[in-house]
């Protein structure tokens, strides 16, 4: 086994102890870890796309934004998630509308905010919380790892060859597959059975898990760097590792805030966001 394999081995093993041990124990410890994956994402998003040359000024505003947002999320009230979200985010789209700056500092405050934002929400104080939580990382990382290797068995066309040249259709069929089992088989432990809600559900999450990981590959290419940083030994960053799980989370938050206005029956917090939780 090389040294490299090893490392990778060694902080994957590490990093989702960490990730596990503060889902299962939730609370503060949860949200300190979602405030900070909030705060990482910046760092790396602002760092690929250049923002501190372009526009320094927007630059430090984001650092602003989502510091206020992360604190928000560990010290705060969740009623404020998103009015802090969208006040932040408007308030930069001044630069590219009156100043002629490009809109990567919009995207930055919007994607690390609701990295956070999300994942608190989803998580929150209850058991319905955890198993919501644990139902979406199942999902994530059972579709990450399987169209890797079913992709590798099987070849065939590629997905999308001019962001992500690696990626086949028959990975994606195959983790899709593979993510919609192991969300189901999470969700039977718990309810005793598996409901069509759940199977569509943990489709288009499976689905949208990997569209985070193609957007993540396009800014990478867009901007010319292989990983969003070297902030995890043998992985790159953090934006390499949780791109499918952020966009996951996306789907389940931005569902239960567009039912939430159809409805007017606002959602109750962790599970209860989620379809069939």
């Amino acid at each position: 086994m090389s040294r490299e394999l090893k490392l990778r081995i060694i902080s994957a093993i590490v990093l989702a102890a960490v990730i596990l041990a503060a889902t299962w124990y939730g609370g503060m410890m949860f949200r300190v870890v979602a405030g900070l994956l909030a705060l990482l994402i910046y760092y790396e998003w602002s760092t690929i796309t250049k923002l501190a040359d372009s526009n320094p000024t927007g630059y430090a505003w984001g650092w602003f934004a989502v510091a206020v947002m992360s604190g928000n999320t560990i010290f705060g009230e969740s009623s404020l998630d998103l009015p802090l979200l969208s006040g932040f985010a408007i308030t930069a789209a001044l630069f590219p509308v009156l100043r002629g700056k490009n809109w990567w500092l919009v995207g930055g405050i919007i994607y690390a905010g609701l990295s956070g934002i999300s994942l608190a929400a989803i998580r929150s104080e209850e058991l319905t919380g955890f198993v919501a939580t644990v139902f979406i990382f199942a999902i994530v990382w059972a579709t990450d790892i399987l169209a890797y290797f079913v992709g590798r068995a099987v070849g065939g066309p590629k997905l999308a060859p001019s962001i992500s040249p690696g990626k086949t259709w028959s990975g994606a069929a195959g983790g899709t597959f593979f993510g919609v089992i192991a969300g189901s088989t999470v969700a039977a432990i718990y309810h005793g059975r598996i409901s069509i809600v759940i199977i569509a559900l943990a489709l288009v999450l499976s689905i949208f898990s990997q569209i985070g990981d193609l957007f993540e590959s396009f800014i990478k290419r867009r901007f010319k760097v292989k990983d969003s940083s070297n902030l995890i030994p043998g992985h790159g960053g953090v934006m390499d590792r949780v791109d499918g799980l952020v966009f996951a989370c996306f789907t389940v938050f931005l569902i239960a805030v567009v039912h939430a206005a159809i409805t007017g029956d606002v959602p109750g917090s962790g599970g209860g966001i989620v379809p069939g939780f």
